[in-house]
């Protein structure tokens, strides 16, 4: 099992292991969370199908009093609505603000259920146990939490980070390859953000486009560096005050192609992997990297079976989503752009309208 830290004002440990499900329990009394904890457990049919009984007996055993509450996750789910669900059977449960919510899920569950604990009682604790790879690189990792409006994906949240992080590899095996795709494009991300040795052994890997291309031995790899990645800019900067911003590469203009076609028609990944070419084509334009280095994280994004065009979108439509994105500040939109594999900028003198062209350029349409 490996342990990656992040380090905060109170520090908590992302455990990454095979089997670790079972050891769930026990992890929790490590975390000094008392036995006899109200528990709510939190997760999808598909997920609580799978290892739902693993969960709730590893926490049973452990003395744990845990529930399951079953809700549906896609991200078209993702509302005020749904965590109204999570907030009633707390209620239900009588949770107190020593009790426990656990998302046991990918990120659309885990950032809800953080949102519904970051905002029951004021604050009860949560755990993260993520089952696919987004959310295991990402998403779970670092206190975001929140739901979409329909104006604008994760515009009502809160930063709530979990007390413990619990990875269990074995869970991508029943993960539907689209999803592993998804996946990819966040590790993709990290590589170009800040870590050219993970990006290289993309590159030098063969096929990656399923779980048994990419194998064991990489998989961990990538598990590995891209917690450690989060867990360095998280301690940096907790609520993105700064360096924090360079986790939303890809992301401003994914977002847009995700709010524009209706959320659930493209997964996030899928999405981010559109937003990656997109600013990478911004950023040269710009003149600040190279044809070269847009050619390769290009070939990434394809060998990684992501979608790498934006569909059709109304020039006017791009750019209202873009001027509604959460990380405006005072009117100027904050681009991430990068200038080299492993490095980025982060600037918000980009033209508005040189932004839209690039987006609408992966089409082959131009604005």
């Amino acid at each position: 099992m490996t342990t990656v830290t992040v380090e905060l004002t109170r520090p908590y440990d992302v455990v990454i292991g095979q089997g670790s499900l079972q050891q769930l329990g026990e992890r929790l009394k490590q975390q000094a969370i008392r036995v006899g904890t109200k528990v709510l457990v939190v997760s999808n049919p598909v997920v609580a199908e799978h290892y739902g009984t693993t969960v709730m007996g590893s926490l049973s055993a452990a003395g744990y009093q845990a529930e399951l509450l079953v809700i549906e996750a896609g991200e078209e789910q993702k509302t005020p609505a749904t965590v109204a669900q999570i907030h009633d059977k707390a209620y239900a449960m009588q949770l107190e603000r020593s009790s426990l919510m656990l998302a046991l899920g990918g990120g659309v569950v885990g950032d809800m259920t953080g949102f519904a604990a970051a905002t029951w009682l004021r604050g009860v604790a949560v755990v993260q146990v993520p089952t696919t790879l987004l959310a295991m690189v990402d998403a779970a990792i670092g206190g975001k939490t929140g739901v979409n409006h329909p104006g604008g994906k994760n515009l009502i949240g809160a930063f709530h980070q979990p007390r413990l992080v619990m990875i269990d590899s074995t869970t991508l095996g029943t993960l539907p390859i689209r999803e592993v795709h998804a996946g990819m494009a966040e590790v993709i991300k990290y590589g170009v953000i800040g870590d050219p040795v993970l990006f290289e052994a993309l590159e030098a890997h063969g096929p990656l486009d399923s779980l048994e291309a990419i194998g064991t031995p990489l998989m961990q790899q990538i598990l590995r560096r891209s917690a450690a990645a989060k867990a360095r800019v998280v301690a940096h900067d907790e609520r993105e005050g700064s360096l924090r911003a360079i986790l939303n590469y890809g992301h401003t203009l994914g977002h847009v192609v995700e709010t524009l076609t209706g959320y659930g028609t493209y997964l996030h990944g899928e999405a981010v992997g559109i937003g990656m070419q997109a600013a990478g084509l911004l950023s040269q334009r710009l003149g600040l990297w190279s044809a070269e280095e847009q050619q390769r994280q290009l070939a990434l994004l394809k060998r990684c079976g992501l979608p790498w065009q934006a569909p059709e979108l109304e020039t006017e439509a791009i750019r209202t989503a873009i001027l509604r994105d959460k990380k405006v500040q005072n009117g100027r939109v904050r681009f991430v752009l990068p200038t080299a594999i492993g490095q980025v900028v982060t600037r918000d003198d980009v033209d508005l309208e040189a932004a839209v062209a690039a987006l609408k350029a992966t089409s082959g349409v131009e604005a």
